[in-house]
């Protein structure tokens, strides 16, 4: 379990599934970290189940004064680097709490936490060109423009999107 200011950081669980549907059904949402909007209760336990539940290091957001599970944030291995000591981001926040500072409060805790206490070498993470909210996250903490990768990827929507590379080192973590 992970702390903030405002939110405490901890695994995910099947209880969880009320809050994280509840988020996890807006367009919005979906549509900026790539994944179709859930379309049942059902469906976000069993995505809970055969994706997150298993992830040692990926964590529900839950704002200390409601309780409420408010989004997640978390760290996999990177798919693009053949590095058992890379690492890459992913997150997800419900609407009511963008603009807030929440997602950039919670990746300063978990960069924290993948650096100092598992000893990373490298956290990477992308983002669609269109989701300026995520470049401001992802530049905020710290993270250096890697590249452009152009039609990276086709939505769930059947749009093919560009995206944008940034990583961070340990030893540039360090310095910040």
């Amino acid at each position: 379990m992970l702390e903030t200011q405002r939110m405490i950081l901890r695994n995910l669980m099947q209880e969880d599934a009320n809050d994280f549907f509840e988020y996890s059904k807006d367009e919005e949402v979906g549509k900026n970290a790539g994944w179709k909007p859930h379309e049942s209760l059902e469906e976000s336990r069993q995505i809970l189940n055969d994706v997150f539940l298993a992830e040692e290091d990926v964590f529900a957001m839950i704002e200390k004064q409601s309780g409420k599970l408010i989004g997640t944030v978390g760290l996999i291995s990177d798919p693009t680097r053949s590095n058992e000591d890379a690492r890459m981001l992913g997150y997800a926040l419900g609407k009511a709490y963008w603009g807030k500072g929440f997602m950039t409060e919670a990746v300063k805790e978990l960069l924290s936490y993948g650096f100092v206490e598992r000893g990373y070498g490298i956290i990477s993470v992308s983002y669609y060109t269109e989701n300026l909210r995520s470049q401001r996250v992802i530049e905020k903490c710290g993270f250096q423009f890697e590249g452009l990768q152009r039609q990276a990827e086709r939505r769930y929507d059947g749009m093919l999107m560009d995206k944008k590379w940034y990583t961070l080192t340990k030893d540039e973590f360090v310095g910040i």
